[in-house]
């Protein structure tokens, strides 16, 4: 029976009577494991994305704070049309420096630095041919450089191979040591002139931590007798890097022209393809990790980029540099008598009769 209501409305009983409100319906185990379950797999998820930012940052390294401009400077990097190397050239030119790319691939660094001139609004970023696996086209290269450019402030010997097969250059020498050291050493001596007469100047080598574990073979540096190993002739080219920096700092001594060297990082970068030629399945299990285990271009550059431009740091002329802070050698690395044996030894090979 309906009620009646005070003027005249009736009052209808809720559905389900008793004119009270239904309890909230009980989860059942199953509903209840789920809910539970999906919380604990949303924290997973936020924890997993909290440990893999900061893996990312750690990787990342140091990073290069140093505000100076470089207007007025020249900069030559070897290399640059790629990987680090154009990064460099990219923050350089940002920095207001006229960069000279030096690059073996015309086509390619034409386009490097086209892209590079639109993103920095720096037009004077120019190419260069230079093929550091000829002796040839590296004294041609030096020679079109000192007749037509006014200074040198700046010097990055950043190109360079990793672990490619036995391949021996047009003068006769094996491919990672030709292009790793002795182009880089030949380039260097040839135009210490411009570099005198711009100091204060800086020559800085990109060498690896790869340096550690590495012999410089005297008795058979192109591995003609003993059978080849890419990974250590690659071991062997960049010693040979820490050593030449360490020689030519010392050398240079009291000139204005400092020497510094560096271990980048382990970076994604093309130099890595001739890894994947000798281990095909470590690169295919490598090529996803390495997105979160490899420091991008740009983070790779970072010590490069220290190196050239931190105010100061002559001082410290001849020393290992590892994300964006100085750091001790491998004792291989420190061994003046072999840094200069290394020096007359290569200097025999190149052809060069008067060094600093």
């Amino acid at each position: 029976m309906r009620a009646a209501a005070p003027g005249g409305f009736l009052v209808l009983p809720w559905p389900g009577g008793g004119g009270g409100v239904d309890p909230e319906p009980e989860l059942g185990p199953g509903e209840e494991g789920q809910g539970g379950l999906l919380l604990r797999c949303g924290a997973l998820l936020g924890l997993s994305l909290i440990c893999v930012a900061v893996l990312r940052r750690w990787i990342a390294g140091g990073v290069c704070r140093c505000s100076v401009r470089l207007d007025g400077k020249t900069v030559l990097i070897t290399g640059a049309n790629t990987g680090i190397g154009k990064e460099t050239s990219r923050d350089l030119a940002r920095r207001g420096a006229r960069v000279v790319m030096a690059c073996r691939d015309l086509t390619r660094a034409e386009r490097a630095a086209e892209e590079i001139r639109r993103t920095t609004g720096n037009g004077n970023v120019v190419i260069r041919h230079l093929d550091l696996a000829s002796v040839y086209s590296v004294r041609q290269f030096a020679k079109d450089f000192l007749d037509s450019e006014d200074r040198l402030d700046i010097l990055i010997n950043n190109a360079g191979v990793m672990m490619c097969p036995k391949w021996l250059t047009e003068d006769g020498f094996e491919t990672q040591l030709a292009v790793n050291h002795l182009g880089h050493f030949l380039l260097t001596n040839l135009l210490l002139p411009k570099l005198k007469s711009s100091a204060p100047s800086r020559v800085v080598n990109v060498s690896s931590i790869a340096h550690q574990g590495g012999r410089i073979d005297f008795d058979d540096l192109f591995f003609s007798r003993k059978p080849y190993s890419p990974l250590e002739s690659y071991r062997q080219s960049k010693l040979a890097n820490v050593l030449f920096s360490r020689e030519l700092a010392r050398r240079l001594r009291g000139s204005g022209v400092s020497s510094f060297c560096l271990h980048p990082g382990v970076i994604r970068t093309e130099l890595g393809r001739h890894v994947q030629g000798w281990f095909p399945l470590l690169g295919v299990l490598l090529s996803l990790p390495s997105l979160l285990l490899m420091k991008t271009p740009s983070q790779g550059c970072q010590t490069t980029v220290y190196c050239t431009v931190t105010p100061g740091l002559e001082r410290r002329s001849g020393q290992y540099f590892s994300d964006c802070a100085e750091r001790e050698a491998a004792p291989e690395g420190r061994d003046d008598e072999v840094a200069r044996r290394l020096w007359e030894e290569s200097a025999r090979l190149v052809g060069l009769k008067d060094t600093c």
